[in-house]
């Protein structure tokens, strides 16, 4: 059965702003391994019958400094809101298991760390844009918006390979504390990237 997921999309990652892997994968990253934050909120979906809408998912990763080279190891973390019929759902899209972004992501990743439930709080206000997941992941990044702007728009990267589309907006974090799959890490002033609206379906 087909399945089509829509809604906001904001990442943080250990780099300097901004970061390099996001121009391309064979750029290396600022530190020896890159553990990014991936923060999906699911506005409205449908995944094979099932509503998921109004949940969200952190994508957790840990990835060697060229991320090209493979051997990714992905975590999940599914909002506890989620039944066990949707958190299934989620996860097989998510996983790559029902096809789409994450499909095509697929041969580059070498380990799956697991899935968590937990209490998950996203939000937006003008440019911020912040989640916390239980007591496990606290993140809150920024637009950038350049010096000299006469229209106050936010910077953005264009033209680039991501799973949520070729544009997103140049962020910075107010605070990233990440302690979940081994990692436990507390890296303000971090880089980050935003989109007001992805689409993925299959």
């Amino acid at each position: 059965m087909a399945w089509k997921i829509e809604g906001r999309y904001f990442e943080n990652c250990p780099c300097n702003v901004v970061c390099p892997c996001t121009a391309s994968l064979t750029l290396g990253a600022d530190v020896e391994r890159c553990q990014p934050v991936l923060v999906f909120h699911i506005e409205s979906g449908d995944v094979e019958g099932v509503d998921v809408g109004g949940l969200s998912v952190l994508a957790v990763a840990d990835t060697p400094r060229v991320m090209s080279e493979g051997n990714w190891r992905i975590g999940m973390v599914i909002d506890d809101k989620a039944s066990d019929e949707q958190a299934d759902k989620l996860g097989a899209v998510f996983g790559g298991q029902l096809g789409g972004p994450m499909e095509a992501m697929s041969p580059l990743i070498g380990e799956m760390m697991g899935i968590e439930r937990a209490a998950i709080e996203f939000s937006e206000t003008d440019h911020r844009h912040s989640v916390k997941a239980g007591d496990m992941i606290d993140i809150e990044v920024e637009d950038v918006v350049p010096f000299g702007s006469e229209t106050g728009e936010p910077a953005r990267m264009e033209a680039i390979f991501h799973p949520v589309g070729s544009t997103l907006t140049v962020s910075q974090a107010a605070k990233a504390k990440v302690k979940i799959f081994g990692m436990d890490v507390d890296r303000p002033g971090t880089s980050g990237f935003s989109t007001s609206k992805f689409s993925w379906s299959a």
